[in-house]
């Protein structure tokens, strides 16, 4: 039951959706005013009074304008409600479909159109029944009119009000939603980003570090050794737990959101690697092939953490090796080489993959790609392509 009720309501609506249905409504109802008005003047003893065609006229003209003026309320329940005020007045009559186009078209008007117009368009059946009352069939209608027409129109009007303010209350509800599902991503991508980029670069330095100087000072005593060899180890306990919280805050952070504080460029690429050479004592060179103009901060940040990444991951995987980091504008493209001469790429990434699913994932963001693998001769390499027009020179 409640299927075959379903499925004839949407019909319904679709019936009403359609573009000449308002039309065909207005014509109905003229039809039907029409009829009536005939079978009244057919069945009605011979009296003084309007001929049939101006009943006929008079029916018309208080169905027909409904279904005509559908789109434009403010045009539509005026022009009904004056031929039903003549009607009335003039020839004492009104049929059952003008009346039911009078409430319609004040309905729409208080659901479309202006508040006050709808309440005007109501109040001249009262003035009617005040200054001029029938009897009769024509005064039931008044009547009728004078207590239903100001309901059809408040009754639109509430309704408009109801949907307003349901659509705001959803607008601010969406809005509020966005605005604190934005904020908490945001500062989880910042705090991510901070983690990944800055905390596991200092921790990945301490174990570097720790290790470099217990296989390096001669003499040491084994306590201190071993006390080296523990900070190492912690040192990468640290990073394994850093980056099991990492994977919680990268499942929904969104990475569109800037941090606050000054982001690194190209420009700082020589102190990121003298650091790296201070921290492994191994070879970190940086190459750049041609002229390499100022590009758009997005990109160059992107470069700047990719590269950083990498020599992470040569620190990490391949203690020891050299790296070069090499640097080719072309004009249309930034390219990014990072090759260490170490082992070669990792059987398994201890980190979960999370280093080169960031490089990948900057890369791709300012619309590159990343590709990594093992270096011919030997090695792991890291190639990046980034899009890159130069920067307007000023002045």
């Amino acid at each position: 039951m409640g299927e075959w009720r379903g499925t004839w309501a949407a019909r319904g609506q679709r019936i009403a959706a359609a573009p000449l249905a308002p039309a065909m409504a207005g014509v109905l109802l003229g039809v039907l005013a029409v009829a009536e008005t005939l079978i009244r003047a057919t069945g009605a003893a011979p009296a003084r009074g309007p001929t049939w065609p101006a009943l006929v006229l008079a029916a018309l003209a208080t169905t027909v304008p409904l279904g005509l003026l559908w789109a434009r309320p403010a045009l539509a329940a005026p022009a009904v409600t004056a031929a039903a005020v003549v009607s009335l007045a003039a020839f004492h009559t009104l049929t059952v479909a003008g009346l039911a186009a009078q409430l319609a078209a004040l309905y729409r008007l208080g659901r479309h159109g202006p508040a006050v117009l709808a309440a005007a368009a109501a109040m001249p059946y009262l003035v009617v029944a005040l200054v001029h009352p029938l009897h009769g069939v024509a005064g039931i209608f008044l009547l009728l009119l004078v207590a239903l027409a100001p309901v059809a129109a408040w009754a639109g009007i509430a309704r408009r009000a109801r949907s307003e303010a349901i659509a705001h209350s959803a607008a601010r509800q969406v809005i509020a939603g966005s605005l604190l599902e934005h904020t908490a991503r945001g500062e989880r991508a910042r705090i991510s980003r901070e983690l990944h980029d800055v905390v596991a670069h200092h921790i990945s330095m301490i174990a570097v570090q720790a290790e470099s100087a217990r296989l390096t000072t001669p003499g040491m005593p084994a306590a201190g050794a071993q006390r080296l060899s523990a900070i190492g180890d912690t040192a990468r306990s640290a990073l394994t737990e850093m980056r099991r919280l990492l994977g919680v805050l990268r499942e929904d952070a969104d990475d569109e959101v800037a941090g606050r504080r000054p982001q690194p460029s190209l420009r700082q690429l020589a102190e990121l690697l003298d650091a790296t050479r201070d921290a492994s004592g191994a070879g970190a060179r940086l190459i750049v092939r041609g002229w390499l103009p100022p590009l758009d901060p997005g990109v160059e940040l992107a470069a700047y953490r990719i590269v950083q990444e990498a020599l992470t991951n040569a620190r990490r995987h391949a203690p020891g090796a050299a790296v070069d980091v090499e640097l080719h504008h072309t004009g249309h493209a930034l390219a990014v080489r990072i090759r260490d001469n170490g082992p070669g790429p990792p059987l398994a990434s201890p980190d979960g993959g999370h280093g080169l699913a960031g490089m990948r994932e900057r890369a791709a963001a300012v619309g590159g790609e990343l590709r990594t693998g093992e270096a011919p001769g030997g090695g792991f390499l890291v190639i990046a392509k980034l899009p890159a027009e130069a920067e307007e020179m000023a002045g």
